[in-house]
């Protein structure tokens, strides 16, 4: 199943595409804008295929032009650096002994196509495609990869957007540079996690004004997706709901001789196999 989230800002609907047919859920959603952490906690997830089995859902169309939201209210959003080998090397960092994690509010989550804000006072607005990972269940203290798996709720497409100067030139921590607002594009779908047989087989593209800047495969990965769940568990209780970026390949202006870093106007396109497609416009904040 792949659940997406329909119309104007903060007055979306929930909606669930499988086997080509797009079905609204807001009488399983009522008031929702996207999926959150109690409707997985109730067991959304199971209730919805019931339903389709069922036929009890009203069709709709997909294909209307109408904007696509984020498909997730997300509860902590974890992140995790220099995940792969090629973009460690090319940012000339060590290869990390273990995950580097930092954080990300909720607030800084927008829809796919929505616009990207480059700060005020900001030179140094970068990209990231990365592979998002959705918790479906309470997770604590697990040292099986394959048990933390199964604890997946979905995957989604993550656009970890950075202010570099923000990130590594001010001192403190990373979380200057990655929290400014709409700094986390999230969708178009949650992918049910049934839906992919391998996450440590997707291809990963960006592109910048049509030209391919990031073209990478989560195969790549330091750590990989079950990995890092249970390496995150050691530290906090997971919930259903949060979300953990995955990190990010070779390709990103930081890495790149000319350096070129994002100016407004630019146009964003990024997408992950079997996940779906973004597209933003940056513009000044």
């Amino acid at each position: 199943m792949r659940f997406f989230a329909h119309g104007p800002r903060g007055h979306e609907r929930v909606a669930v595409q499988h086997e080509g047919t797009a079905y609204d859920i807001t009488s399983l959603t009522g008031e929702r804008t996207a999926i959150d952490r109690s409707f997985l906690e109730q067991d959304g997830l199971a209730r919805t295929r019931e339903a389709i089995e069922a036929g009890t859902l009203p069709q709709i169309d997909e294909t209307s032009d109408e904007r696509v939201g984020t498909p997730l209210t997300p509860g902590k959003i974890l992140c995790i650096g220099l995940n792969y080998l090629d973009h460690a090397r090319e940012t000339h960092a060590e290869i990390p002994a273990e995950p580097i994690v930092f954080m990300k509010a909720p607030d800084t989550v927008v829809g796919p196509d929505d616009d990207v804000l480059i700060p005020r006072g900001s030179v140094k607005t970068d990209w990231e495609v990365e592979l998002g990972v959705v918790i479906g269940r309470t997770v604590r203290w697990t040292e099986d990869p394959r048990e933390a798996l199964d604890a997946v709720a979905g995957f989604v497409v993550a656009h970890d957007v950075s202010e570099r100067e923000f990130q590594i030139e001010r001192g403190g921590t990373w979380d200057k540079g990655k929290n400014c607002e709409t700094f986390n594009p999230l969708g178009p779908y949650l992918v049910t996690a049934d839906e992919i047989a391998d996450p440590q087989d997707l291809r990963l593209r960006l592109s910048v004004n049509g030209t391919v800047r990031q073209d990478g495969t989560t195969a790549d990965q330091i750590f990989g997706v079950g990995e890092v769940i249970a390496y995150l568990s050691r530290f906090m209780t997971l919930y259903p709901g949060d979300l953990i970026n995955t990190g990010t390949p070779a390709g990103v202006a930081m890495g790149m001789p000319d350096q070129p870093y994002l100016r407004a106007g630019d146009v964003v396109e990024l997408e992950i196999e079997g996940l779906g497609r973004q597209r933003q416009t940056f513009r000044s904040a």
